[in-house]
């Protein structure tokens, strides 16, 4: 049961490891684009 919890545990950090050098290092940035719109104000 130890050796079982142990792999376990080994496999959740390898997988923390990856899952953050895929964030530094994967192209996670969004596509930018510019958005106007207009807006009517009521004046008073």
């Amino acid at each position: 049961m130890l050796r079982l919890l142990r792999i376990l545990l080994i496999l959740a950090v390898v997988v923390g490891v990856a899952v953050v050098g895929y964030a530094y290092l994967g192209d996670l940035s969004p596509d930018q684009t510019s958005v106007s719109e207009p807006v009517t104000l009521d004046g008073s």
